[in-house]
């Protein structure tokens, strides 16, 4: 479960994990609707991973800046991050994800297993695309997408749009 509003959700305690009960979901449900700023609250399947981030921003004399890393707080405490100028090819984005000093983490490390660099390259050249024709996207956060070696799922999102 987590809150729609706040833009950080789990600093104002809008987010709750393995909800098992009918009785835990009513409980979260009026908790969390009473956090100043809160919309609605939205419920999803529960799934795991490592955290990913891709993120975008538009600056007027270059165009659209690609950003990628580790995601949820780690993009804020590590700012180990990868950039790159749209559109991007694949191998450049491969280049931006193996840049990372946590690349390790992505790759799988001390038995953990890690993600699907394909299809985490493969996100990156889709956002780079859609932006290159949505112009009027100015700034947009994927934080976190769920990483496995299967599959890559965005969690939240966050995207500001600026209408000419």
């Amino acid at each position: 479960m987590k809150v729609v509003g706040p833009v950080h959700k789990s600093d104002v305690g809008g987010v709750t994990l393995n909800v098992k009960s009918h009785t835990h979901l009513k409980a979260e449900f009026t908790r969390m609707m009473k956090i100043k700023g809160v919309k609605a609250v939205l419920l999803q399947q529960m799934i795991t991973g490592t955290e990913l981030f891709i993120g975008a921003k538009y600056e007027p004399k270059f165009g659209h800046i690609i950003l990628c890393g580790l995601g949820g707080i780690f993009v804020e405490v590590l700012g180990d991050v990868s950039s790159g100028l749209a559109p991007l090819t694949l191998s450049e984005a491969n280049s931006m994800i193996r840049s990372l000093r946590s690349y390790r983490i992505i790759k799988g490390t001390r038995g953990k297993p890690g993600i699907s660099e394909a299809k985490f390259a493969d996100i990156i050249v889709r956002l780079s695309s859609l932006l290159r024709f949505a112009t009027e996207i100015k700034e947009m956060d994927l934080n976190p997408l769920i990483g496995s070696t299967e599959a890559i799922t965005v969690v939240d999102a966050r995207i500001r749009i600026e209408k000419p």
